[in-house]
């Protein structure tokens, strides 16, 4: 049985990809195995969990729930293209790591994704909007707190000029 497709051309961490893609192939999928970006984590596979977030022309969006034709003429950002141009970690990136931000770190990547969008709009956010900003991403390990810590360091580490993100 054939299944329909049809062409995109979706920017992605700022290349564009031109190609024909299965009519109902996820975007998430389109991600991970047409594009080999593994960043973007399968999850709940609902749109749950955040597992899957990525930025779609500037805002958060689940990619489960999106088919990769809809992303077509659309700019998206993964986690991968949160790093900095030369491939070390953003100070958001770092500061998740210093503060143990991660634990087995499968929601690391929407986790990232929330709070660089939450900090592209409110670079001193307090740690109730911190909270708000992740309410829709799950995480088992951290207790949530380490993450709020570790927006509360990226932002403080921008503001003094420590970092470019």
């Amino acid at each position: 049985m054939n299944e329909p497709k049809s062409s995109v051309c979706i920017t992605v961490n700022g290349v564009e990809h031109r190609c024909e893609v299965p009519t109902r192939l996820s975007l998430v999928d389109f991600l991970r195995e047409t594009l080999r970006l593994t960043g973007t984590h399968v999850g709940c596979e609902h749109g749950i969990c955040g597992a899957c977030s990525v930025i779609l022309d500037g805002d958060p969006v689940r990619s489960c729930l999106m088919f990769a034709v809809q992303a077509d003429g659309h700019s998206i950002t993964t986690v991968e293209g949160l790093a900095n141009a030369d491939g070390s970690m953003s100070v958001l990136q770092d500061s998740f790591c210093e503060t143990h931000g991660l634990q087995c770190g499968y929601c690391t990547p929407g986790m990232l994704v929330a709070t660089h969008s939450l900090l592209k709009t409110n670079p001193n956010p307090s740690a109730g909007e911190i909270r708000d900003a992740i309410s829709g991403n799950l995480c088992r390990c951290t207790g949530y707190q380490q993450i709020v810590d570790a927006v509360q360091l990226a932002a403080r580490r921008v503001a003094a000029g420590n970092g470019n993100r």
